[in-house]
């Protein structure tokens, strides 16, 4: 078992009770100093104060949703997401973020599963929501647009570009929808926010696959999220100052460590958030490399193996860069270094889990080891056990156990999976394979079972199956994870036909209707036999060694 590591005094998160203090603190503490910049427009903290306390003011007065009902967001980034994620919160509601590429499937289980009463949706997804919305228990639809918060000329180009010239929006029929602008343009008057959660009050809910592919939400706490803050910020200091750096934020904030990073530790450091609403634009990051004096950013390494191909990419002049890291996927060797080189910038790697808010282990600047995710953070306790739950020795390869104030409630009404995931003394089980040195660096073996990552995103091979099997021609399939240069892994499909005259294209087709592009096999193999226990459990290993 490690040291505890304990945060210094100035960075104890027991100075608030609930995240709504915080948004209150950070939005007053630097009221004039830039907080977020999205298509050119920049907002001061001022702003962002005024328009989400606009917004809380719309949701208490003017809809049916109380404190302690949940709120979906499924935004990019994009102005609109602080300001819906901080007027929610000051309303009392419970955020649950949604991830945009989400299939009508996806969202149909996530809606339903948190019994949200609210969403806050872009109108290029209004279309899936359609579908899905007679299943759920959604009352309030805030519609808004990708050119909304901008200045008026600004938000009729771009609406009106999205919408009628790239055909971006497609046609949906939604009855007593409200607004965006409409809730940002009503004045609130002065009042007092509701008494709602805070301490261990579930603040927001993230959804994972966990341990098992089974999507599931995360109930993080007031607690959770205030405390792993503080713990990211006693990393941070060590390169990022406070009011003076610029962060770009290509990672999606409704993923949890950009999430974390540009919703609060940043803000709480009143520093400048650029948001990128679109990261495969290459080119589009480059300008904003070359426009901003950006400080740091988390990226992962698909990113910068796209940022070191372009062709300007020698042109970004990068004196101004303190801090980048890697965050939902591993660096691997040959990019890191190849960046490092280019820039005079290391990468910093850390470790998280979306059921520890989610930060546990970051390299330390001026400390880092290659090749480790580093120490975890302070407040924190990790072990290491056997198949049998006894802890090894440093140095042994076993799972990882984690301990800390920002460790997760449990999962949203799956009481088995959460008994299964957290011991009765708190430690969460992350089904991840490391090594701990004896100086408490952590180095990463080998990742849940069977989970596949593709760049940063976790896939977990029975969501693919579940819906591959629905296919009449399709008998039984199994998915694994290959290397790629490009995204990490990619997934390699194996299909077991029941006919022999199986149409390829017509299941990748079936894949694409059910499947997130992330998720989409890249691969197709026909196979007689799939590989399977006694109890008939895939045996993913086994493929993986064939293939």
């Amino acid at each position: 078992m490690t040291m505890i590591e304990k945060l210094s005094d100035d960075l104890r998160p027991e100075k608030f009770s609930k995240l709504s203090q915080v948004v209150d603190n950070f939005c007053r503490e630097h009221a004039q100093l830039p907080a977020f910049t999205c298509f050119g427009r920049t907002l001061d903290y001022s702003e962002v104060d005024e328009l989400s306390d606009r917004f809380a003011h719309y949701l208490i007065s003017q809809t049916s949703l109380k404190p302690g009902d949940r709120i979906a967001i499924q935004l990019p980034n994009i102005l609109q997401f602080p300001i819906a994620f901080y007027g929610a919160t000051r309303a009392g509601l419970v955020v649950v973020n949604t991830n945009p590429l989400y299939t009508v499937q996806e969202m149909a289980h996530q809606l339903k599963d948190s019994s949200v009463k609210g969403i806050v949706i872009l109108s290029n997804f209004c279309s899936k929501l359609e579908k899905v919305l007679p299943q759920t228990e959604i009352e309030t639809v805030i519609v808004t647009q990708l050119g909304d918060v901008q200045k008026p000329f600004k938000r009729h180009f771009l609406n009106f570009t999205i919408k009628t010239l790239r055909k971006l929006v497609p046609a949906y029929s939604l009855s007593d929808t409200i607004d965006f602008q409409t809730v940002i343009s009503t004045a609130a008057p002065k009042f007092d926010y509701p008494e709602s959660g805070q301490g261990d009050d579930i603040a927001l809910i993230l959804y994972t696959g966990g341990t098992t592919g089974v999507a599931k939400g995360a109930m993080l706490s007031h607690n959770n999220l205030i405390t792993n803050m503080m713990q990211l910020r006693s990393r941070c200091l060590g390169v990022i100052e406070d009011k003076i750096e610029s962060i770009l934020a290509p990672l999606p904030m409704y993923h949890s460590y950009a999430f974390l990073l540009h919703c609060l530790a940043m803000p709480y450091a009143g520093n400048h958030n650029i948001l990128v609403t679109n990261p495969k634009d290459t080119a589009g990051l480059i300008k904003l490399f070359k426009q901003w004096p950006i400080s740091g950013f988390v990226g992962i390494n698909t990113l910068y193996l796209a940022l070191l191909r372009h062709e300007n990419f020698s042109s970004i002049d990068f004196s101004t860069m303190k801090f980048c890291g890697a965050g939902g996927m591993a660096m691997t060797t040959s990019v890191s270094e190849e960046w490092t080189k280019a820039t005079n910038s290391p990468v910093y790697e850390g470790y998280g889990l979306t059921e520890c808010s989610p930060v546990v282990a970051v390299n330390i600047p001026g400390k880092e080891r290659a090749g480790t995710v580093g120490p975890v953070v302070p407040e924190t306790e990790t072990k290491v056990v056997n198949d049998e739950g006894v802890e090894v020795a440093a140095g042994k390869r076993g799972e990882l156990w984690v301990r800390g104030p920002q460790v997760m409630r449990g999962y949203w009404q799956h009481e088995q999976e959460t008994a299964e995931a957290l011991t009765n003394d708190g430690w969460f089980k992350t089904g991840d394979y490391v090594e701990i040195s004896d100086d408490g660096y952590i180095s990463i073996v080998d990742r849940k079972k069977d989970m596949i990552l593709v760049s940063g995103f976790n896939v977990f091979p029975n969501e693919i199956e579940d819906w591959v099997n629905r296919h009449p021609d399709v008998l039984e399939s199994a998915a694994i994870g290959v290397p790629s240069e490009k995204t990490g892994e990619s997934i390699k499909l194996f299909i077991v036909p029941n006919q022999k005259d199986i149409d390829i294209e017509s299941v990748r087709a079936h894949c694409k209707q059910g499947l997130s592009a992330y998720k989409l096999p890249r691969e197709f193999v026909l196979i007689e036999d799939i590989p399977k226990s006694l109890i008939g459990k895939i045996l993913h290993r086994e493929l993986r060694n064939i293939a």
